[in-house]
């Protein structure tokens, strides 16, 4: 490597210039035999999730976002999928999905956030018929059949 290149290196490390996306940490849960999804601002459906913070792990973000805009406590299962999405054709987020479960479930106690305009609870073909990016569609077909 040039000297000049090194030396640069060693005062702004090489990965300040490396791409940036935000991470979107997502919970898929059944309620009901169902699978919970949340209509976003782009009307899509999507799981439940959202970015997670600086220093904060994977598992504690879905768990807090799950809380935050379902009200619902939730354990994790297992991590089953991770893609990179273009949201509105502009902008990658990296997208972790984990299978989560509800400690307790009374679909009484859900209270939407404000982030999101609805929730729905939904079978595997009806979620086939949902304005939803496909990688999410792709992703809870794949856990239908691996059951």
């Amino acid at each position: 490597m040039n000297p000049i290149l090194k030396m640069f290196f060693r005062i702004i490390p090489s990965d300040y210039f490396a791409r940036k996306y935000p991470v979107s940490i997502k919970g898929i849960l059944f309620i009901n035999g169902k699978i919970i999804l949340l209509k976003n601002e782009r009307n899509e459906w999507e799981p439940p999730g959202g970015k997670i913070e600086p220093g904060e792990l994977p598992e504690h973000c879905v768990l807090r976002e799950i809380k935050e805009e379902l009200n619902i406590e939730a354990s994790i299962d297992k991590l089953i999928d991770s893609w990179m999405y273009k949201v509105g054709g502009k902008v990658y987020v990296q997208i972790i999905i984990y299978l989560c479960k509800p400690i307790i479930m009374d679909e009484k106690s859900i209270k939407l956030s404000f982030e999101h305009n609805e929730y729905g609870l939904f079978t595997p073909e009806e979620i086939k018929q949902l304005n939803m990016p496909g990688s999410y569609k792709e992703t809870i077909e794949n856990l239908f059949k691996s059951q």
